[in-house]
């Protein structure tokens, strides 16, 4: 399991702006607070950094901390906070708990786009999104109210794709596949569907939107 942040570290995260996420610390406390996904640095001078989605879920008192990247398989469950991608091991959360932590993610997603896109928009990805495409699209999904699969069964599935800024969503259901379509557009994505060759069942590849 991911370690909590150190007590500087959290000092640091209390102390952070509590409408834009702006933090205050030394080089070594923001680059390890980089390092664990609960900072980016702003790419634009004077490169002040900012929290995270899951800095911000540490902030509001969610402690538990962002697993790395995966392969593209379904992360193992470690008790650590990420957005459902579909098909995990264990049993899909669909309490009121789970369903604030979500919401608090998608709100802290919206402000780093604020804070990160030219002129503050945020009806496009922005760069954090940019580097973590599976966990941003399954979030902008789970924070809509789609039904993310389980080990076996219905509901949508994020992966990994070969191609440069796109993902892969499957889901079983027609109806349930198009509605994620519209959920991703409408959070920003550009979204086309397609067949698998092998036993043509219609997928979405997914980008973020850049204009």
């Amino acid at each position: 399991m991911t370690r909590p942040p150190t007590a500087a570290q959290r000092r640091v995260i209390d102390a952070a702006d509590p409408v834009t996420g702006r933090l205050r610390g030394t080089e070594s406390q923001l680059t390890a607070l980089v390092k664990r996904g609960l900072a980016f640095r702003h790419p634009r001078p004077p490169h002040d950094h900012f929290l995270t989605p899951e800095g911000h879920r540490v902030r509001q008192g969610i402690t538990r901390v962002p697993e790395p990247e995966g392969s593209g398989e379904a992360p193992a469950s470690t008790g650590v906070f990420a957005a459902r991608v579909g098909g995990e091991e264990a049993v899909v959360d669909t309490s009121p708990a789970r369903r604030r932590e979500v919401h608090s993610a998608w709100q802290g997603l919206l402000e780093l786009r604020r804070m990160t896109n030219p002129g503050g928009d945020v009806d496009r990805p922005c760069g954090w999104e940019r580097t973590h495409l599976v966990r941003a699209a399954a979030l902008a999904l789970e924070a809509a109210g789609h039904g993310p699969a389980g080990r076996e069964g219905p509901g949508y599935r994020v992966r990994e794709t070969p191609q440069p800024e796109a993902v892969a969503v499957h889901e079983p259901d027609g109806e349930a596949l198009r509605a994620c379509a519209a959920t991703l557009e409408g959070a920003g994505w550009q979204v086309s569907e397609h067949r698998e060759p092998r036993g043509g069942t219609r997928y979405l590849l997914a980008s973020p939107r850049r204009t």
